[in-house]
């Protein structure tokens, strides 16, 4: 966990996730920790708190659906660290070339503990931010980037946008309907995040019978199965009864 001293520009309703970013752990947010031999590529993703016209919001796009990898899937601004960057160096330059994002008008407040995928072998640093000065944003190259959205938290707060989905080899993933007519899924690692999080804050309960949701044939194309596990999520989002 890495937080830095109160930032005096933050809105009153972004204090719980500052304060929070210095003590939640790993253990918190995942269950999965790379092996010891393992050597996970850095990677970083930016998770943009703003105030839009429906109130506070959050930052997500939604992959192209012919990419051969992970097509549509809802995910925060993000990619691979390059030589001599920083996580959030990487979090907002990803963020400028996937949105148009001005990045000056991006304030880092804190870094959550880097995420291990396992079948990809990432690990995945996401970076809070508070955008101070949003500026327009749009799917800056259509070969990536499908569409780009401003979530409002209400909306994913609200029981009635909450789903779970399935995942190959059997696992379970918390997930959210996003977008102006809740017809996007956002599932697998960002909606474990925003749901661990979220949770962690009391800004939602778990809900174990949350609707179950197909995924779209396109998502499932070029996508490997996870690690077997039990009936429940990538994170192990406990399923109470």
């Amino acid at each position: 966990m890495t937080a830095g001293a109160d930032r005096p520009g933050l809105p009153d309703w972004l204090r719980p996730v500052e304060e929070a970013a210095r003590s939640i752990t790993v253990h918190d947010l995942t269950r999965f920790m790379p092996p010891e031999d393992e050597d996970p590529r850095a990677s970083a993703v930016l998770m943009l708190f703003g105030e839009g016209p429906d109130g506070p919001d959050l930052l997500l796009t939604e992959r192209s659906h012919t990419m051969r990898s992970h097509p549509g899937q809802v995910s925060f601004p993000g990619g691979s660290v390059d030589p001599g960057e920083t996580a959030q160096q990487t979090a907002l330059r990803e963020a400028e070339e996937e949105t148009g994002l001005t990045p000056s008008g991006v304030e880092v407040f804190a870094e959550l503990p880097p995420l291990w995928l396992p079948p990809s072998n990432y690990s995945v640093t996401p970076v809070l931010a508070w955008w101070r000065e949003p500026s327009a944003v749009h799917a800056v190259s259509a070969d990536e980037v499908h569409a780009v959205y401003r979530v409002p938290i209400a909306e994913l707060r609200d029981p009635a946008h909450r789903i779970t989905v399935g995942g190959p080899g059997g696992w379970r993933s918390p997930g959210f309907l996003i977008g102006p007519d809740k017809d996007v899924i956002c599932w697998g690692f960002t909606a474990g995040v925003i749901a661990r999080l979220f949770e962690y804050l009391g800004w939602i309960e778990d809900l174990p019978d949350a609707p179950d949701q197909e995924l779209p044939a396109y998502m499932m194309v070029g996508r490997r199965p996870g690690p077997p596990v039990r009936p429940n999520t990538e994170f192990d989002r406990r399923r109470r009864r």
